[in-house]
């Protein structure tokens, strides 16, 4: 084990010294997939264990961006589908870590990061809005060039409606009619009302646990960001992973 652990650390930085001087991402987002595979085949009786592991990951690839100079981030947390369709005991649970885990430790003064947040958060637990709301509001001030989105409750299309209906609603207080504002429109006015509005779109996204899929995750932002799908599963995420994102990230950006 120790000799796999040097290989790995001296496989990292070979990827660190490649990697200078090359094009790298200023936002990344994360689709965290795989929480209860990785627990299943780690061998945990209750999969659900998978999603503590898995929220407890947050501030570990934090601080790998962090330290890779990466300022800009987006978790997928849970989607609307996620929290419509699955077992209402498996929802309770981790919502209670995102309370516990994920938002205590980006509101706790120590953490040097600035939450914001994408999602229909009147579907979450009132608890779960309070605890995200608390640590979006407590470091909104927070002197720091790091930004991190917690998208939970979100999904692509349902942004995309809600933005249109937030740009209807400004429009028509302020007197504009339907035919002026179709004659008008443009995609800046819808990415004005976007949840992630006045954010800037993801460089690179990745998924984890092998899916090659977006699964509705910033489909408005994601128009030119480069994927990448790795197939650790999300709890299992490994330093050297998001290097190799990196990697395939400039190679593409470079043309290489």
């Amino acid at each position: 084990m120790a000799l796999i652990n040097a290989i790995g650390h001296l496989d990292e930085r070979r990827l660190e010294r490649l990697l200078r001087g090359r094009p790298r991402p200023e936002h990344v987002g994360i689709v965290m997939d795989g929480n209860r595979r990785w627990a299943r085949q780690a061998g945990f009786a209750d999969p659900r264990l998978g999603h503590r592991f898995g929220s407890e990951h947050v501030a570990t690839l934090l601080g790998w961006c962090r330290d890779l100079d990466i300022r800009q981030v987006t978790v997928f947390v849970a989607s609307t589908d996620n929290l419509a369709k699955r077992h209402s005991d498996e929802v309770a649970h981790l919502m209670q870590l995102v309370e516990d885990v994920v938002a205590e430790q980006l509101a706790h003064p120590s953490s040097p990061w600035r939450v914001h947040l994408a999602g229909r958060l009147d579907m979450l637990p009132d608890s779960t809005r309070h605890a995200l709301k608390h640590a979006a509001e407590v470091t909104r001030t927070r002197h720091t060039d790091a930004d991190v989105t917690i998208a939970i409750a979100y999904g692509g299309r349902e942004e995309i409606v809600d933005a249109v209906r937030s740009l209807l609603d400004e429009e028509a207080r302020a007197g504009a009619t339907a035919r002026e504002l179709a004659e008008r429109i443009t995609d800046a006015d819808i990415a004005a009302h976007l949840y992630t509005a006045g954010r800037a779109d993801p460089d690179l996204i990745i998924r984890t646990s092998g899916e090659r899929r977006l699964s509705g995750f910033l489909i408005w932002q994601s128009t030119r960001s480069e994927l990448h799908f790795c197939d650790s599963h999300w709890p299992g995420f490994r330093r050297i992973d998001l290097l190799r994102a990196l990697r395939a990230y400039a190679a593409r950006r470079a043309g290489t």
